[in-house]
């Protein structure tokens, strides 16, 4: 029997946050195998633990992150998935993907991803952040990539404006990543 599809969902510092754990659920129910990278910026908003006991499997909170045998986690993960999920993606992450700098696990998988992986993106942030030149820039840089995009959506945001840079919904997220990973078979 084939394997699950590896999904792996990077959790940027975002008062979204707290909807990855949902997501990281509905992957795990709808069959894919998730393995969470958690940001240091994520982890002022959500813990490790959630998604550890809703994906069963450990959550990589550091570059340095050890697991058994010799080869990196980090270089293990980009090897195996099928999809690097970045939800919710800060401006900052955004940024750091597109001038591929690794200086966290979540940049280092980004950048050692296998060539048949897919990425997608949902990006969460003030409206003024997402629509800033620099960080349209780097949208258009990851685009120009292959890198897909959903989100974000507008309505009410955590700071109190109304806008774009809402989360897309996770319902949504789940079924797009479901597309870009098909059960084998």
């Amino acid at each position: 029997m084939a394997s699950s599809p590896l999904v792996v969902l990077g959790v940027t510092g975002s008062i979204a946050a707290h909807k990855a754990i949902d997501l990281a659920s509905q992957l795990t129910k709808a069959g894919r195998s998730v393995n969470v990278v958690l940001t240091r910026d994520a982890q002022r908003f959500v813990l490790p633990l959630p998604f550890k006991t809703l994906s069963r499997n450990p959550v990589v909170t550091d570059l340095y992150d050890e697991e058994e045998g010799w080869r990196p986690v980090h270089i293990r993960l980009a090897d195996e998935a099928a999809l690097l999920l970045v939800a919710p993606a800060s401006a900052q992450t955004i940024a750091k993907m597109a001038l591929g700098l690794a200086d966290d696990a979540l940049g280092c998988i980004a950048l050692a991803l296998n060539p048949k992986a897919r990425i997608l993106i949902a990006p969460a942030m003030n409206g003024r952040m997402w629509q800033h030149p620099a960080t349209q820039g780097h949208v258009a840089t990851l685009r120009s990539r292959g890198v897909d995009f959903i989100g974000p959506e507008e309505g009410m945001l955590s700071c109190g404006y109304e806008g774009v840079g809402r989360l897309w919904p996770v319902e949504g997220i789940v079924a797009r990543a479901l597309e870009l990973t098909p059960e084998p078979g």
